[in-house]
C-alpha cells in the first residue's frame, strides 16, 4: 500500500477456488487507495501469502469503507466516492489461473445526485459476455409529496461490447464509463 497508509477494510476467503484461504483488502492515505489481493498458499514447510494484483487506482475519497465479499470465487468490490454527486460502483474479479492475476469480469457504475438536484445514469457491464446497460434516471420536477419518486427512469438501453481480458491493475475508471453514457442536453443518441 502507498507510505502511510492506513487499512479500510479487509476480507478473508478462497478467491482461487484451491480451498487455501487469500486475502483481499483496501486500504490508502490523503492521496491514494488501493485495492490488494495476495493469494494464500500451503505447502509441507511453511504457509503464507503470494501478492497476485493491485489496483492503485480507486479513487481517494470515499463516502465510507468499501465493502468487500467473495461469492463463489468471485471478489466483489463496492465502493462508494464523490461529495454531493457520488459513484457507486460495484466491481466483480476472478482469479485467472494461467496468468496468477484477477480478471475484472463485471463493472457496475451509478452516477447520481445525493441531494436529488441533477439526473443519474447507471450503467452495468459483463466484460466475460460483452452485455452492457444503461439505465438513465431524469429528476422527477413534478415531485410533490415525500413518498413521489426522486427520478423518472428510462427503459434500460442493452448493447453488447466486447473486450479484451481486462485485469485488476488496469481497471477502467467507473466515473468514466458514466460520463461515457452521459447524454448532452439536446443530442439524441436513438
Amino acid at each position: 500500500m502507498p507510505d502511510g497508509a492506513h487499512l479500510e477494510t479487509r476480507r478473508n476467503g478462497d478467491i482461487n477456488g484451491d480451498g487455501i484461504p487469500d486475502v483481499a483488502f483496501v486500504g490508502g492515505n490523503e492521496d491514494a487507495r488501493w485495492l490488494v489481493v495476495k493469494i494464500g498458499y500451503k505447502d509441507e514447510l511453511d504457509w503464507g501469502f503470494e501478492p497476485a494484483s493491485i489496483n492503485k487506482k480507486l479513487d481517494p475519497f470515499p463516502l465510507g469503507a468499501a465493502s468487500l465479499s467473495v461469492k463463489k470465487d468471485v471478489l466483489v468490490v463496492g465502493d462508494l466516492t464523490g461529495g454531493t454527486t457520488a459513484t457507486m460502483a460495484t466491481y466483480r474479479y476472478r482469479w485467472d489461473p494461467k496468468l496468477k492475476r484477477m480478471r475484472l469480469i463485471g463493472l457496475d457504475a451509478t452516477t447520481y445526485s445525493r441531494t436529488n438536484s441533477h439526473d443519474m445514469v447507471e450503467t452495468s457491464w459483463n466484460l466475460l459476455t460483452g452485455a452492457h446497460q444503461v439505465v438513465r434516471g431524469i429528476v422527477n420536477q413534478a415531485a410533490k409529496r415525500d413518498d413521489d419518486p426522486a427520478y423518472l427512469y428510462s427503459k434500460p438501453q442493452r448493447t453488447s461490447r466486447k473486450s479484451v481480458p481486462v485485469y485488476m491493475e488496469d481497471t477502467p475508471n467507473p466515473d468514466g464509463l458514466v460520463a461515457a453514457e452521459s447524454v448532452p442536453a439536446g443530442e439524441d443518441r436513438d
